[in-house]
């Protein structure tokens, strides 16, 4: 794994270098994953030039690209590919779509892998074309993003992780891995007019990541999928997908 120092975004990195079951490792510059990039800089957008990016899974919400508008890539070649996790009875009310989009860390025990499990079951078809973009070799490097890069990106990358085999350990720590960025999270979040309110109410505690909460997400799925390439196979995605995705990110 590699952070990529951007000067607009505070929680980007590549996923390469992460370890099998069966001893291999992620390869570098295929599966990238990220904050929001509304604010990314000119030198951003070379920076992920230069990691080959050709693709971006946006996680978020309509009404958050609706409230916030396009970022930089959008004024690029860059092809994006907008995938809504959470369906929703609600338009564009700000306090429903930060309530929705950054679920509380403290919510109490199975709050979070409650909010997880039921962006598999509530857009299926969501999650089914995230891993096909990642899987097709025609994608170039796909960078997964949302608006902090830890729960709905989180979940994606910690799907097509596993599918290839990475070991658990190794899916749990990337997603703690936010943590070391979560404080600057914060502070973009309270930058922005759509999330400050709520990122005010919340205690800095509030927004750690807990390894407990992507653990207890993958025993969900094992429970109710018999793991995650049963949920692969139950949402759609088939056989020929999975290897292509293996030898996307192996090699």
């Amino acid at each position: 794994m590699t952070w990529l120092e951007l000067e607009g975004a505070v929680n980007a990195r590549d996923l390469g270098g992460l370890p099998t079951v069966d001893g291999r490792v992620t390869r570098s510059g295929v599966l990238l994953r990220s904050d929001n990039l509304q604010d990314l800089t000119p030198k951003d957008l070379d920076v992920l030039r230069e990691h080959g990016l050709r693709t971006v899974l946006d996680m978020r919400t309509g009404a958050e690209l609706d409230i916030i508008g396009p970022g930089p890539l959008r004024e690029t070649d860059v092809t994006h590919v907008h995938l809504d996790l959470i369906p929703h009875g609600f338009e564009a009310r700000a306090e429903d779509v930060v309530e929705k989009a950054i679920p509380h860390e403290e919510a109490g025990d199975e709050a979070m892998d409650h909010f997880y499990i039921d962006y598999v079951n509530h857009a299926p078809d969501a999650i089914a074309t995230a891993l096909r973009t990642i899987a097709d070799p025609r994608s170039g490097a796909v960078l997964v993003h949302c608006a902090a890069g830890k729960d709905r990106t989180g979940v994606v990358c910690a799907l097509a992780l596993s599918l290839v085999g990475v070991t658990r350990s190794a899916v749990v720590a990337d997603y703690v891995l936010t943590d070391e960025r979560i404080m600057a999270v914060r502070d973009r979040l309270l930058s922005s007019e759509l999330y400050h309110d709520d990122m005010a109410r919340r205690t800095p505690e509030s927004f750690r990541l807990h390894g407990a909460n992507m653990e207890r997400f993958l025993d969900r799925v094992d429970a109710t999928y018999g793991g995650v390439h049963g949920l692969a196979m139950t949402i759609g995605v088939d056989e020929e997908t999975v290897a292509r995705l293996s030898r996307r990110l192996l090699g």
